[in-house]
């Protein structure tokens, strides 16, 4: 049996005998948290002037796209390396210069990342746009970011972020019929301890299932790694739904 999914605007087929797990084979994106880079990580160098990132699963050198939702500010960076391991929770490590380039929360580093592909018509002139932001990124100095433990403490001395509410869902997936996302909700709630879980109507032929709300990031970070059982590469982190 053929189960149909689809995630923003991709459909994807899947077969039943994966148990609703699935991969993306369209261009790659992800929202959610990211982890400012810095030395107290004990992970290989990022320099903090850079325009790069580390990533659980893009190819090295690879271009990706970088907006902060909040303020649609975005750049072009380079994945560094695939081969850093840190939690998935995390969908990248960015350099401070990016953190602090984007305007970020470094309370709430949050970030959607897309892949440009190489087939892309504008991936010369991305590419052409990156090298030109590198050279200014290496140059300039980096203020108002000053980050302690990233795992438990983060100091803030940008005052122009907002103290908005911490409300976040887990987005697992968008299904074709109703009846296939109800499936998966039974799935959560007898493979997970998960019992924030949330069917949305986006259309009739798109049913969306979330976890959430959270109101914390570690609430947030502990129901997300519960998912990691259930093996989706590419979950998101939506912000009030």
């Amino acid at each position: 049996m053929i189960l149909l999914l689809s995630s923003g605007c991709e459909s994807y087929k899947i077969d039943k005998s994966s148990e609703l797990n699935f991969k993306p084979e369209k261009k790659y994106y992800n929202i959610g948290f990211s982890l400012i880079y810095d030395e107290k990580l004990n992970l290989k160098k990022l320099d903090d002037r850079s325009l790069q990132i580390f990533h659980n699963n893009l190819k090295s050198r690879s271009l990706v796209k970088i907006t902060n939702p909040l303020n649609n500010k975005s750049l072009i960076a380079e994945v560094k390396s695939n081969r850093v391991k840190f939690s998935n929770f995390y969908n990248s490590i960015i350099s401070k210069r990016i953190a602090e380039t984007l305007d970020l929360n470094p309370n709430e580093p949050y970030i959607k990342i897309t892949l440009i592909s190489k087939n892309s018509t504008f991936v010369a002139k991305k590419s052409k746009t990156f090298e030109e932001e590198k050279e200014v990124a290496e140059k300039a100095p980096i203020d108002g970011i000053k980050i302690s433990n990233l795992n438990e403490n983060i100091i803030l001395d940008n005052k122009k972020n907002s103290e908005a509410k911490f409300s976040y869902f887990i987005k697992v997936a968008d299904f074709y019929y109703k009846k296939t996302a109800e499936l998966m909700i039974g799935r959560i709630k007898t493979e997970t301890s998960i019992n924030k879980i949330k069917l949305l109507k986006i259309s009739k032929t798109n049913y969306r299932v979330l976890l959430g709300p959270f109101n914390d990031i570690n609430s947030l970070k502990k129901s997300f790694e519960k998912m990691n059982s259930l093996y989706f590469e590419n979950l998101e982190i939506i912000k009030n739904v």
